[in-house]
């Protein structure tokens, strides 16, 4: 199996995006960009971690890791990019890594109405009774729906004045990602929820809500529109006409 390029070709290739597919499936398990033998490096590992568990396990049944160079002859802060890009397309939960990449929480995948809201969102006038959630610690684009509500509902320290709110909007980067109606008010970690509940929110009263999607005529007026005269800079909770 090659384990280092020959002598001349790092300069012709510059920074590239590679690839280590699982030859008993063919499934791309990791994604990662560099240069020179860096492609090489994860053979060498001696750790825990999922890749090089990964690899062992292939070589142990006999084969090698299959290592293919996606793209090359890029800077490094375009395969930075295109390595975030190709994690995004291909899914966290089907890799080894770690993490999604480079600023892939600002300009991974994401939606065309999310590019459009990004650039050019219409400001809006909240007129219903709402909660404003700032959920900039756990969004990332590309969030299934269920992550979204459940990044969105819980866990807050808010004051009794939730009780007069119709509806919590998510809100991201002064944009917002999507409207629920609520159903009512729950102590933190009470009910069903996919997101890991961390310490620090285990430690203060903390509450959460259930609730759905709000109606298409309320989500229609809010969605994806600018809500950042709206938004506070320290407290992730703004109350609206409450």
């Amino acid at each position: 199996m090659i384990t280092e390029f020959p002598q001349g070709i790092h300069d012709k290739l510059k920074y590239y995006v590679y690839l280590y597919i699982d030859p008993r499936n063919n499934e791309v398990f990791y994604v990662g960009k560099g240069q020179k033998n860096r492609v090489f490096a994860h053979l060498k590992e001696k750790s825990d971690k999922e890749k090089v568990m990964r690899i062992k396990e292939i070589q142990n049944d006999g084969f090698e890791p299959r290592i293919e160079i996606l793209v090359h002859q890029l800077d490094d802060e375009t395969a930075k990019r295109v390595e975030a890009s190709v994690i995004d397309l291909l899914g966290l939960d089907k890799l080894s890594n770690l993490s999604r990449g480079y600023e892939s929480r600002t300009y991974g995948r994401m939606s065309v109405d999310q590019i459009i809201a990004i650039y050019s969102a219409d400001k809006v006038e909240i007129d219903d009774e709402c909660i404003l959630i700032n959920i900039s610690r756990t969004f990332r684009y590309g969030m299934t729906n269920i992550e979204l509500y459940d990044a969105t509902r819980s866990a807050w320290v808010i004051g009794n004045r939730k009780e007069k709110a119709k509806y919590a909007i998510a809100v991201y980067q002064g944009t917002a990602q999507e409207i629920y109606e609520i159903a009512g008010w729950f102590k933190n970690n009470s009910t069903m929820n996919t997101r890991k509940i961390e310490e620090r929110d285990m430690e203060d009263e903390r509450w959460e809500f259930v609730g759905q999607i709000a109606n298409n005529s309320v989500r229609m007026k809010y969605l994806y529109k600018d809500v950042s005269a709206y938004v506070g800079t320290q407290n992730p909770i703004r109350y609206i006409n409450c």
